[in-house]
Parts: structure tokens; C-alpha cells; sequence
């Protein structure tokens, strides 16, 4: 039994029970310093800034969350061949997104609350707007098998942990644009194997990934215009969160493969296919990216996904025996972590371009 199998979904309970789990790779909720957030100015890239404040009022993704004629169709074709190990690994795919995206949307909705810089209030409008879509998009989905999400309730219950303003930056930033990389990298499969797509969301994937790349491009400027975020020991938090994404990322695709062989892809060339478009994306604002190809990285990727799997095995047997495996299994993963943050990373010059465009 793995990691995302442990909380199986048959119904609307089971999901929503699911949504508000947590643990060491499932989505969270955070809070943070709406004074320090307050604070905030964008004044050195302000040109860029009210480009891409246009862009936003723009709102060329309007329409795109709209369900067309053919959408029901697809479901039921595409869904009635998926084995029951598959269609439990697509729900929790579905849980998991729907939990990430409405993360975003309840930190931003809160810090458009909180704060009275306009700039920051301005941009955490039209990001809360986004993920809100985003996360209604994918309820509907999860409704088509009676298995809707209780929003509300979800915010409520849902544990919430608090970030620096800084952390909020690094993560959020690179959540957004490791979201784009991964949901461009499907898109362009089943493009070219459309015989794979077995849901019609996957349709959907381009223009919604965009916005994901566009809301990435927002914390990049706010990271060049305070530029003391990107140097000093600070760039030791850079690397800390550029391993912790990734390494949550590679523990979690490898607990659902059946997902990705589904659409004709295997989860570890997936992977770095991901980590190697993030890695392009993030000389805007990273002046050091990790060294994804060093076979002791890759290794020690498959170590923490081993641990993850003894630490379930751990909880389902319990007892004392039980407690003490997942200790071990703990101290495991600190010390493999620690091991994969130490190991060389690769210096790079920040590019002179802020903005980029999502060109993959």
C-alpha cells in the first residue's frame, strides 16, 4: 500500500477527508506576515509590473474554464476502461491539484485581506481570481463521480502553516512554475497521443498552465525588485526549497506510475523532464539551480521514495514495533535530505530579462 493509496476515494467523505490530510507530500495551507507583505515595493521593476497588471485585467483565460458539449462524452468513454488501482490513482490526482490550487487561492484571498499596498493587494486579486477558477474547474470533475469537494469546509478544517514572507516567495514562485512544467509537459503528450487522454481535463492544460507560468512571472519581479532576497545566506533557503519541491514532487508521481503509464510516460523521465524546464524558467530570478543529472541526486530521490513506502508500511502495522519503524524511517529521510542539499549545486547568472515567456 502506498502513499497516496492509504486514504482510498469511493465517496464524497473519502475525498473530502483526503483534501484535508496532511502530511510530509500532500498540499498545505499557509499564512504569513501581511505587515512585512505590506511593506513590499516593486518601484525598481515598475514598468514590468504594470505590463503585467494589463495582462491580468486582461483576463484572456475568461472563457476558458467552460465545459463544452463533448466533456460528459469523454468521460464516460474514457473512464469506463481505467482499471480500479488506476481510477484511484486519477482521483487522488484530481484531490491532490483541486487541494493545491485552493491552497493558493485562500493564501492570496487572505493577503488581499490583510494588506493596503496596492500593488500587493492588486496582484492578490486577480491570483486568488485564478486559482479560485482553477480549483472550481476541477470540482466539477470530481462531481462527475459525485465526489465534490466542500470548499468551505475545506478552508476550515484544513491545518495552516506559517511562512516568512521570503518562504512564501521561493515556494509559491516555484510551485507555480513547476505547475507549469508539469501540466505543459502532459499537455504535449497526449497533443501528441491523443489516443491517451482518457479524461478531457487534460484538454484544458495549455491556457491553464499559462496562468501558472504568469503568476510565477509575478513573484519573479517581486523577487528582482527586492533583490537582498537572492543573495547572502539567503540563497541557502533558495536551495532549500528548490530541493524540498522537488523531492515532494518525485516521492509523490512515484507513489501513482499507473497515472503516468496511462498517458504513455514513466514517472522518473517525467520527473526530470519537469525539473529540467524548471530549471530553465528559474535563471530569471535563481542564481544557482540544483544539479538534477548527478547520479548521487538521483539516487538519493529513489532512497526518500523507498523511506516513504517503509514509513506507510510502518503506520499500517502500528503498534509500538509500528512507531518505532517510523521513527527510523524519519531519521532516514532527514539524514538522505540532508545528504542531497549538501551535494554541488550549479552557479548560473541571473538573467538580465525578468519577464519570459512560456515558450516549452
Amino acid at each position: 500500500m502506498n502513499a497516496t493509496t492509504t486514504l482510498e476515494i469511493h465517496s464524497a467523505e473519502d475525498a473530502n477527508r483526503k483534501a484535508i490530510h496532511s502530511d510530509m507530500i500532500s498540499p498545505r495551507f499557509y499564512t504569513t506576515d501581511f505587515d512585512a507583505m505590506n511593506r513590499l515595493s516593486v518601484e525598481p521593476v515598475r514598468a514590468e509590473w504594470d505590463k503585467m497588471m494589463a495582462e491580468y485585467q486582461g483576463d484572456n483565460n475568461h472563457d476558458h474554464f467552460q465545459r463544452d458539449e463533448a466533456f460528459a462524452a469523454e468521460v464516460s468513454e474514457g473512464m469506463a476502461g481505467l482499471s480500479p488501482e488506476m481510477r484511484q490513482e486519477f482521483l487522488d490526482f484530481l484531490v491532490s491539484s483541486l487541494t493545491s490550487e485552493f491552497s493558493g487561492c485562500v493564501l492570496y484571498n487572505e493577503i488581499r485581506k490583510n494588506v493596503s499596498n496596492p500593488d500587493i493587494k492588486q496582484l492578490m486579486t486577480y491570483l486568488a481570481r485564478d486559482e479560485s477558477r482553477h480549483a472550481s474547474f476541477i470540482n466539477m470533475s470530481l462531481r462527475d463521480f459525485d465526489l465534490g469537494i466542500d470548499l468551505g469546509n475545506l478552508k476550515r478544517s484544513k491545518k495552516v502553516t506559517f511562512f516568512k514572507p521570503k518562504y512564501i516567495y521561493y515556494a509559491t514562485y516555484l510551485s507555480e512554475k513547476i505547475g507549469y512544467a508539469r501540466y505543459i509537459t502532459i499537455f504535449r503528450q497526449l497533443e501528441r497521443h491523443p489516443e491517451k487522454r482518457f479524461h478531457p481535463i487534460f484538454r484544458w492544460f495549455e491556457r491553464w498552465c499559462n496562468d501558472e507560468f504568469r503568476h510565477g512571472e509575478s513573484f519573479a519581479l517581486i523577487m528582482r525588485a527586492n533583490p537582498h532576497l537572492l543573495r547572502g545566506v539567503n540563497t541557502l533557503w533558495i536551495r532549500f526549497f528548490l530541493l524540498a519541491v522537488y523531492a515532494t514532487m518525485y516521492v509523490r508521481d512515484h507513489a501513482r506510475p499507473m497515472l503516468h503509464e496511462a498517458m504513455g510516460l514513466e514517472s522518473s523521465d517525467y520527473d526530470y523532464e519537469v525539473f529540467r524546464i524548471t530549471t530553465a524558467i528559474t535563471r530569471q530570478v535563481f542564481p544557482l539551480a540544483l544539479d538534477t543529472d548527478n547520479p548521487r541526486f538521483r539516487r538519493g530521490l529513489e532512497r526518500l521514495f523507498a523511506i516513504s513506502q517503509a514509513m506507510e508500511k510502518a503506520k499500517a502495522r502500528g503498534g509500538v514495533i509500528g512507531r518505532l519503524q517510523q521513527g527510523l524511517c524519519a531519521v532516514q529521510a532527514l539524514g538522505t535530505f540532508a545528504g542531497l542539499y549538501f551535494l554541488p549545486v550549479i552557479r548560473q547568472d541571473i538573467s538580465p530579462q525578468v519577464r519570459m515567456e512560456p515558450a516549452w
